[in-house]
């Protein structure tokens, strides 16, 4: 937290980003003055919510339910044979850019990376060579197996009391709806449903993204 030299500061984050900066905000409230978020790491059992009452609630479990069900199938690889699977992956230029590629057509809000897309050929292109030129794809893949192994570190009886925004991207994976997220997320000042974006929000929509990281911040 000292590295840069900084008392106070924001976080912001999407993905895996959006769990660093929440337990961040758990262990050093003190330090944040804010929380911006554009992924929300809702622990996710469908299950539970079967009798709650709030229809965005159970909006929430029918998406849950089927994105469990239809494309879970890489969770469970990733957290239970890590290392196979990077065998595998780093074997194989095509494999690699099958499994990047696929994740980038059903996640992002690209029309299955056609024409018009968010996301170019040559972006797409780019970060798979990324993986494949620096050999990180395995490293990409071990923190499913640790979070496998853990305790989900945020709930109810260990809520987030910094202040919080949030960006839902209307492709996002996972959207809990607001009333779930105020169950953890305990002083959430801005909610705001965007245009267009999906998971890699900071990719496809930049300036949305950006513009309401400084409206939260304002």
């Amino acid at each position: 937290y000292d590295a840069l030299g900084y008392a106070k500061y924001m976080v912001q984050g999407g993905d895996l980003g959006s769990f660093v900066g929440s337990m961040m905000a758990q262990s050093e409230p003190e330090r944040i003055i804010g929380l911006h978020l554009n992924f929300l790491p809702i622990y996710r059992d469908a299950d539970a919510l079967a009798e709650h009452p709030d229809p965005t609630a159970q909006k929430y479990r029918k998406e849950l339910s089927s994105f469990l069900k239809n494309e879970s199938a890489y969770q469970l690889l990733h957290s239970t044979k890590p290392q196979t699977l990077t065998y595998a992956l780093y074997d194989s230029p095509i494999g690699l850019a099958a499994w990047i590629s696929e994740k980038f057509s059903a996640w992002s809000d690209t029309n299955n990376l056609g024409p018009g897309t968010s996301i170019t050929r040559d972006e797409l292109l780019t970060n798979i060579t990324y993986y494949w030129l620096s050999g990180t794809i395995g490293s990409s893949i071990w923190p499913y197996y640790a979070r496998a192994l853990s305790d989900w570190p945020f709930s109810p009886n260990k809520p987030i009391n910094v202040s919080m925004g949030y960006s839902e991207f209307p492709r996002e994976i996972f959207r809990p709806p607001i009333v779930l997220a105020k169950t953890v997320y305990k002083n959430i000042l801005l909610w705001t449903s965007m245009e267009a974006g999906g998971h890699f929000a900071a990719l496809e929509q930049p300036t949305l993204l950006a513009n309401h990281i400084r409206t939260f911040l304002r």
